[in-house]
């Protein structure tokens, strides 16, 4: 009965653990590396978004299951333009359009992440 009970408790644990891997958010440091290379568009210093900016993007964009995952990606981003001098709110907020992603709300530096 006491191997039973354990056994249980085992397998239910599993399980819990399981559920929220599933549920977990995309780390900023994936963020940052899929959204690197659209730094030189965002500061004015291309005429267009590259190739590799918008794949990282479309491939972000693939990676939300959840509302709290594009929470999430939207925190990091806008963490990471805080650390990049230059970015300009003009130049970031034609990078959905340019890469034909559709974020659903506007983007901008002062894109509320909690909304």
């Amino acid at each position: 009965m006491k191997s039973t009970i354990l056994s249980l408790a085992l397998l239910l644990s599993l399980l819990f653990l399981l559920a929220n891997l599933s549920d977990a958010v995309v780390p900023c440091g994936t963020v940052d590396i899929k959204a690197a290379s659209c730094v030189a568009y965002a500061t004015g210093r291309n005429p267009n978004p590259s190739p590799a900016c918008c794949s990282g993007l479309q491939q972000l964009a693939q990676t939300v299951r959840t509302v709290e995952d594009k929470k999430a990606i939207c925190r990091c981003l806008k963490a990471g333009v805080r650390s990049f001098a230059g970015v300009q709110d003009r130049f970031l907020s034609r990078i959905p359009a340019a890469c034909k992603i559709n974020v659903g709300f506007p983007v901008s530096m002062s894109t509320n992440c909690e909304a």
